[in-house]
């Protein structure tokens, strides 16, 4: 058996083991790791150099450690004064709070990205501000701070309890409100409940808030939100003071929008800013989120380090016409060049405009030029070109043409949107609307046809239409007058019996004025004709409508001829000699002889002729 210095190559004595290192130092201080590398390394040799560790990449630049905040969060509105078109609401607020007369429920109603549910967080602000010192109290301008002030920015506040009614409609939802509101606040002057889109809650929800919402504790104040206000109980809208947020107008977004560009180091074309503040219709959050949007394709399409959103880039961005082209595209439709006008829409096309862009672009320029016409100065941010190419048109155009060009196109408008091809679609009501450009309006064609006939050129026209005119005795023939006893009875006159019959039975009443002729009328007995086309006899029916109209027995007889026209009859006939006598006025015979193929439509139908009548007319 080998000895350790056998092993380990020493000497007998074990000077020279590969522990004694040190003459000093025991050996009873070897470890047993020392021992078993030492036994490993003379048996099978030294192990290899353990590889060094690869050095750590550089990165290229250091990351943030805050994700990136979109533009509508990032300027959500931290204040009153920061809060934009809202004027008359922050007034009543103010003094609201000046008077100590706040309220116990809120709500607030608009469309989307008025600032609704940020109205609710800078109203419990004011709320619950308490100032840098501590001791403030309710104010309209609260200093952002505070404790209350931070925390309620930050949605942490314990007091200010925010719910979302989409995801939370239940009773049992509206129950925890309701037992919770019992306790005061904890750390705040008062316990506030935002209820976001609040129109969500259920009926059941509703009615079990009512009482609560009606009497709350003093401390407990709600605050509501809603885009669809129409859809609360009334019994919901007369237990809170409403503030209705309005649109923001375009201008007042526009520059707004300036000012965060100008924090964010983004430069950016008026022109750019007021075709998002256009395109945001009165939403801040649309508007930003466009202006995120922008900003982001801005910075892909520069090769420059500043950041610059133009109008080229927006209207490539949003598939908008090109203002050139808008009014190229408009002077065409005016000049009646229907080449041109087709390659200016195949050339948008190509660019990326949608068809329906197209039409609302003319749609545009013909509200603009209608107000132009008005005198109404346009706010919006316009070139110069434009500026003197709408004010031209309005001087060129009457109001009548403007008007109709509006209706065309607003046609055409909901053709695209509906049709299988809306290129195809765009260009035929493009086509269309250059076609009618020309026609006059129905106003300066009678004013055209008076002025005409008043000075004698269409004498001649107007006398040849009278020769061969027929005469009214040919288009209406006279009809027998009736012989009814009318002067021995006038109480039971015939028309007079109509009416009655009429009001137990209108489908008897409508069966005497259209079969019935009359040859003679007395008390108690009729004699009549009924008119051709019926071959029913109506006599038992005749007899027993006037027994029970009058409350006596009645003589009906009925022959075949001898009788005066119906009511029906009647009419048809005056009707035919006001038509005749329609077409031998002056105006119309002008009218006739400038448009031979005219024809004069009535109520009825084409020409005059009467209505359709029918073969039966039931019990």
């Amino acid at each position: 058996m080998m000895s350790i210095s056998e092993i380990f190559g020493g000497d007998e004595d074990g000077d020279d083991l590969p522990w004694d290192t040190d003459d000093s130092q025991d050996s009873d201080t070897v470890s047993a790791e020392e021992l078993e590398a030492a036994g490993q390394g003379s048996m099978f040799g030294a192990p290899e150099p353990a590889p060094e560790p690869a050095p750590a990449p550089k990165l290229a630049a250091p990351v943030s450690a805050q994700p990136y905040r979109v533009l509508a969060r990032k300027y959500r509105s931290q204040t009153f004064a920061e809060l934009i078109g809202q004027d008359a609401m922050v007034q009543t607020l103010a003094n609201a709070i000046r008077r100590d007369r706040l309220a116990h429920a809120f709500l607030m109603t608009g469309i989307r990205g008025v600032g609704k549910t940020s109205t609710a967080r800078l109203i419990a602000k004011a709320l619950n501000c308490i100032g840098p010192d501590g001791k403030g109290g309710p104010t309209i301008d609260p200093c952002g701070q505070c404790e209350p002030c931070v925390a309620i920015a930050e949605g942490r506040h314990i007091d200010v309890i925010e719910m979302d009614a989409a995801s939370h409609t239940g009773v049992d939802d509206v129950r925890e409100i309701i037992e919770a509101v019992r306790y005061a606040a904890v750390s705040a002057r008062y316990k506030i409940y935002i209820i976001d889109e609040v129109h969500m809650l259920s009926r059941n929800a509703f009615n079990a808030l009512l009482k609560t919402l009606e009497e709350p504790p003093a401390h407990v104040k709600f605050l509501f939100a809603t885009t669809e206000v129409d859809k609360l109980p009334i019994t919901v809208l007369s237990r809170c003071q409403r503030f209705d947020l309005k649109r923001i107008p375009a201008e007042l977004l526009a520059a707004h929008f300036a000012r965060i560009c100008e924090k964010e180091g983004v430069e950016a074309e008026a022109e750019a800013l007021a075709m998002v503040a256009e395109a945001a219709e009165g939403s801040v959050r649309d508007g930003l989120s466009i202006l995120d949007q922008a900003i982001a394709h801005a910075d892909l399409a520069s090769d420059s380090e500043q950041t610059k959103v133009t109008a080229e880039h927006l209207r490539e961005m949003l598939g908008l016409a090109d203002k050139t082209a808008q009014r190229q595209l408009f002077a065409a439709l005016l000049a009646g060049d229907g080449a041109a006008l087709l390659d200016l829409v195949a050339g948008q096309f190509a660019l990326g405009v949608e068809p329906l862009a197209l039409l609302r672009s003319a749609m545009e320029v013909t509200h603009r030029i209608t107000v132009a016409q008005l005198g109404k100065r346009d706010t919006r941010s316009i070139s110069q070109d434009e500026k003197a190419a709408i004010e031209g048109w309005a001087q060129q155009l009457s109001a009548g043409q403007l008007h109709r060009l509006w209706q065309l196109l607003l046609k055409g408008h909901d053709e695209v949107k509906t049709a299988p091809e809306p290129l195809v679609a765009a260009e035929m009501a493009l086509l269309r609307c250059m076609h009618a450009a020309d026609m006059p309006d129905p106003g300066q064609l009678v004013k055209k046809i008076e002025g005409l006939a008043s000075g004698g050129v269409l004498s001649g026209a107007v006398a040849a239409a009278s020769q061969s005119a027929q005469p009214v005795a040919q288009i209406a023939p006279a009809m027998p007058v009736s012989n009814m006893s009318v002067s021995t009875m006038p109480a039971l006159e015939w028309r007079h019996l109509v009416e009655v019959v009429e009001r137990e039975s209108i489908a008897t009443g409508s069966m005497m004025r259209l079969q019935v002729r009359v040859v003679d009328l007395a008390p108690g007995r009729l004699v009549f004709e009924q008119a051709p086309g019926f071959p029913e006899d109506v006599t038992p029916i005749l007899r027993a409508a006037l027994q029970k109209a009058t409350d006596r027995v009645w003589e009906v007889e009925r022959r075949s001829s001898g009788g005066a026209p119906s009511m029906v009859e009647m009419e048809e006939q005056a009707k035919a000699a006001e038509l005749a006598q329609r077409q031998q006025s002056p105006l119309m015979q002008a009218a006739m002889a400038a448009f031979p193929q005219a024809q004069d439509i009535t109520e009825e139908g084409q020409a005059g002729q009467p209505p359709r009548r029918q073969a039966n007319w039931s019990r």
